[in-house]
């Protein structure tokens, strides 16, 4: 029987390379996204073309409703879950400084960056400690897409940073208490990541990395980021739970 992965933000850039790394690897798929089914059809047609049953759940996962709307076509669909990768994730519409930022864009940033992923995982933990009680056997884990946004400053999406730091210890949280239950977390951080939310930046970029900003002179991209949770949800680090691997091409190395 394959394992049941639920990609969250999974229509495009980082979720997706995930996604379809999954799928080319036996796991069924179901991923969740804004975007009307129409506008999805051919994602899932890839997917699906990797042997996969795939489902796609539009939604909005700020909302408590849509979160659980998402859980129960999980268990509708497939009636077990083995991981979930908590992607989705929103930027600033606006860049604005910390002494413009609205709470507005706070708000938003917040809702969907931490506040949502926080309480799915609650959801889907719940699920899946139901499953290892009556099944020691079955596997399970959570992977976290945070960003090294985390520990590295931009000053003009501060909400931003704010959130991903916040990220960065609800892995650590979750990590902690669901240990006793055989149940790993992990947070993988990417760097500057080539998708369509760096694209409004990309002329920007292309200079820093030419400059030296990672140690590895080249964009991330996102199957580089797949592949790491791939390794991950694979067991291939078992007695690892809580930490951080880094998928930033060395940028966060320290230098001199």
């Amino acid at each position: 029987m394959k394992k049941v992965a639920l990609v969250t933000g999974g229509s495009r850039g980082i979720g997706l390379g995930i996604a379809k790394k999954l799928a080319a690897n036996d796991y069924d798929i179901i991923f969740n996204g804004v975007r009307d089914a129409s506008e999805v059809a051919g994602v899932i047609s890839d997917l699906e073309n990797q042997g996969a049953q795939v489902l796609y759940c539009q939604g909005d996962i700020s909302i408590q409703a849509e979160r659980k709307n998402l859980l129960d076509e999980v268990k509708r669909k497939f009636g077990r879950l083995n991981l979930l990768v908590n992607n989705a994730g929103v930027a600033p519409l606006k860049r604005l400084d910390p002494l413009q930022l609205t709470e507005e864009s706070y708000d938003r940033v917040m809702g969907i960056n931490l506040k949502a992923p926080f309480f799915l995982t609650q959801e889907a933990a719940r699920f899946m400690i139901e499953q290892k009680e009556s099944d020691r056997s079955s596997s399970a884990a959570i992977i976290n897409i945070g960003s090294i946004s985390a520990t590295v400053v931009s000053p003009n999406r501060s909400e931003y940073c704010i959130s991903k730091a916040g990220f960065a210890m609800h892995s650590k949280v979750w990590a902690v208490w669901l240990a006793k239950y055989d149940i790993p977390v992990y947070e993988v951080r990417p760097g500057v990541i080539r998708t369509d939310m760096t694209s409004a930046v990309v002329e920007k970029y292309d200079k820093l990395i030419e400059e030296g900003l990672n140690i590895q002179p080249r964009w991330g991209s996102p199957d580089d980021v797949a592949l790491a949770v791939w390794s991950l949800a694979e067991g291939h680090f078992p007695f690892s739970s809580g930490e951080v691997f880094m998928v930033d091409g060395g940028l966060t190395v320290s230098r001199l």
